[in-house]
């Protein structure tokens, strides 16, 4: 489906019967990462998968504006405009558990809980290199000026060695490949330097005392050490083997456990 934000169109692939679960995806990729967990728990849940603004079939809507603060607004008006029943099950991945944790540090009566991981969110993160490189104006410009195909295969392959290579091109077609996305993602890293998630600590450790956060983990994530899922203060860490940084598409049966496991046992 398609929804109107901003004068912007928003897709969100939506799916599924039950109780409602918002799905937000990371960078570089698209609603389309959840495809693989979204059939295995669409028979209890009803999910709903946008696309991140700017970001393959997404617009980025006329006030959109690049900050911590706005991120967190801007999931509540997604989850607004959907007419979402709260409180819901919030699943992140990457940038998308960005997203989803400023919202539910800013929202948390809107959340019943937080699954998820391979993400940053304190200001402790130092940023890989990756990120340092476009956070720095013209060099940043100039790395999505030359990056191509091979960069890019190169460097998903070395951050998760269990991708396939069909998993690789669905990722690079349509959403790398869209100039669009790509000044998308410099403004998205420039916007959130560590320094900038101080302000957040103290509302994602009240936010941990009163939603259950469950989070998981690649084991060899380049990108995200796993020690930073425990500076989160969540309920339960789990640490999935041979895994890199796509978790949701190396291993996407983990995520679907832990979901689909009754709410009191997940610890």
């Amino acid at each position: 489906m398609q929804i109107t934000i901003g004068n912007a169109p928003i897709f969100v692939h939506t799916e599924g019967q039950g109780e409602p679960a918002l799905l937000l995806h990371g960078v570089p990729d698209s609603a389309d990462i959840w495809l693989p967990l979204i059939e295995r728990i669409k028979h209890q849940y009803t999910c709903y998968a946008p696309d991140l603004p700017g970001m393959y079939r997404s617009g980025r809507p006329d006030h959109y504006r690049f900050d911590l603060e706005h991120y967190a607004d801007y999931v509540d008006e997604l989850v607004s405009r959907l007419q979402l029943e709260t409180p819901l099950t919030l699943i992140v991945h990457d940038w998308g558990g960005i997203f989803g944790m400023l919202w539910a540090c800013k929202y948390p009566h809107k959340v019943k809980r937080i699954i998820g991981g391979d993400f940053p969110f304190s200001h402790l993160y130092r940023w890989h290199e990756w990120a340092t490189i476009w956070q720095t104006p013209v060099l940043g410009e100039l790395s999505m000026l030359l990056m191509n195909w091979w960069i890019f295969r190169w460097e998903l392959r070395r951050a998760s060695r269990r991708l396939s290579e069909a998993d690789i091109r669905r990722t690079y077609a349509g959403r790398v490949t869209r100039w669009q996305a790509r000044w998308t993602v410099l403004k998205m890293y420039r916007s959130a330097r560590s320094e900038r998630f101080t302000h957040w600590t103290s509302k994602q450790a009240a936010l941990a005392e009163q939603v259950p956060i469950d989070l998981i983990w690649g084991a060899d994530d380049p990108h995200v050490p796993t020690h930073q899922a425990y500076l989160m203060h969540p309920r339960s860490v789990t640490i999935v083997p041979d895994c890199g940084h796509w978790v949701p598409q190396e291993a996407p049966e983990v995520y679907a456990e832990k979901i689909l496991m009754p709410d009191s046992a997940s610890t």
